[in-house]
């Protein structure tokens, strides 16, 4: 990585703003998932343990730039405090007078955060003004938001024009990781995609195709390619508008694509609709896939055997419901089964699968980033990652 990182700079008694990713999942007004916050920590404790006064800052949520209580960040900095072991307060606002008086009463080693940024219009609008007032907080900025750097707000490149600004220690994670399956992967690499649509993974798609040694396609993205190779798919969520754009990647990269076999269809998309096991010439008419099938998963892991390095995002199937979750889970198992691979598993549904595998521990890299992940491995400039200073 050529970027400077908060191990370059020398934050004793200096006012640092640190851009988090704490778009955590809430349930019942509390933290239901703090692995974003944990992935957090390391860079947050080398700061205090370096004596500098930490301000964070975080979006959650999309309240469209209006206060909303329903996403203060006031569970979070509860879950953080715990964490942290120390207290850390939640200021009111994360700019303006009271955020410039919390700010400025702060000892070295002491932690505060700032309130939800996108209660500001100005923060997705990357507008300088509301940038300007963020950097008068503080001497410098870490950026540590990985899963917010494909963004180009305030609190991702705006701030970083006004003031030093270097990467945090998951950030650093991340960009070393990521960088090394674009520009020097053990081999054979290999990717597995799905979720729901071809459209939001066409880029991914021919960038990968052009370095992986293959990529397994499940999911809605499996359907796409099956109806553009000829199979009729009944019901199932095919992207009509992309059937070209998936013939042409058939045609040029089908010795690299793994498609399903057979798949879990059912009448109807819950999870007490009848369902059965068909091929993939067999889809009754108005029935939809859910799932990739048996079959389907015995040749995935046969071509996982010996990988050198697997990225994985988008599940396999709908894996929210148990009857259409089989593929997916045994994806994530796969995964944690094979021997000295790199394994790197990005976005938040496939996040959610291993988990649900009980597999987590296993995997060696697991992103911080959904879009992010995707569009860096697309080969795309990150917004937040280019307005860092260079080595």
């Amino acid at each position: 990585m050529n970027k400077k990182t908060v191990r370059d700079i020398d934050p004793a008694g200096k006012r640092v703003l640190v851009r988090v990713d704490f778009n955590v999942p809430l349930h019942n007004g509390m933290v239901s998932d703090d692995s974003r916050i944990r992935a957090s920590l390391p860079t947050i404790q080398y700061l205090i343990d370096h004596k500098a006064r930490v301000i964070l800052c975080s979006h959650l949520g999309r309240p469209k730039g209006k206060p909303t209580p329903s996403l203060s960040l006031g569970p979070v900095v509860a879950r953080l405090s715990e964490l942290l072991n120390r207290p850390v307060r939640l200021v009111s606002d994360c700019v303006g007078r009271a955020a410039a008086r919390i700010v400025g009463t702060m000892a070295p080693g002491e932690v505060v955060l700032l309130e939800n940024l996108r209660f500001h219009p100005g923060e997705e609008a990357n507008d300088p003004t509301f940038a300007q007032q963020l950097a008068s907080l503080a001497d410098l900025f870490v950026n540590d938001a990985f899963g917010s750097a494909h963004r180009a707000h305030a609190s991702t490149v705006g701030v970083a024009r006004c003031l030093p600004a270097v990467a945090g220690l998951l950030m650093e994670r991340e960009l070393d990781v990521l960088g090394r399956v674009l520009t020097n992967p053990a081999r054979p690499f290999l990717a597995i995609l799905g979720g729901a649509k071809v459209s939001d993974k066409i880029g991914v798609v021919k960038s990968l195709l052009g370095r992986a040694d293959g990529l397994l396609v499940g999911g809605g993205m499996a359907n796409t390619f099956l109806k553009a190779g000829g199979k009729a798919m009944g019901q199932s969520l095919v992207d009509e508008d992309k059937l070209d754009v998936a013939r042409e990647l058939l045609l040029k990269a089908r010795d690299k694509l793994l498609l399903p076999q057979d798949l879990v269809v059912a009448e109807g998309s819950d999870a007490r609709a009848a369902r059965r096991v068909v091929g993939v010439d067999d889809v009754p008419p108005g029935w939809k896939a859910l799932d990739i099938g048996p079959k389907t998963v015995a040749s995935f892991r046969a071509r996982l055997r010996g990988a050198g390095t697997v990225v994985w995002n988008g599940p396999m199937g709908v894996f929210e419901m148990a009857p259409f979750a089989e593929g997916t889970l045994a994806i994530a198992r796969a995964l944690a089964e094979l021997p000295g691979a790199t394994t790197i598993v990005g976005g938040g549904d496939t996040i959610a699968a291993v988990k649900q595998a009980g597999v987590e521990a296993r995997i060696t890299h697991i992103s911080t980033g959904g879009g992010a992940c995707l569009e860096f491995l697309e080969g795309k400039q990150l917004p937040g990652v280019e307005a860092l200073l260079d080595r």
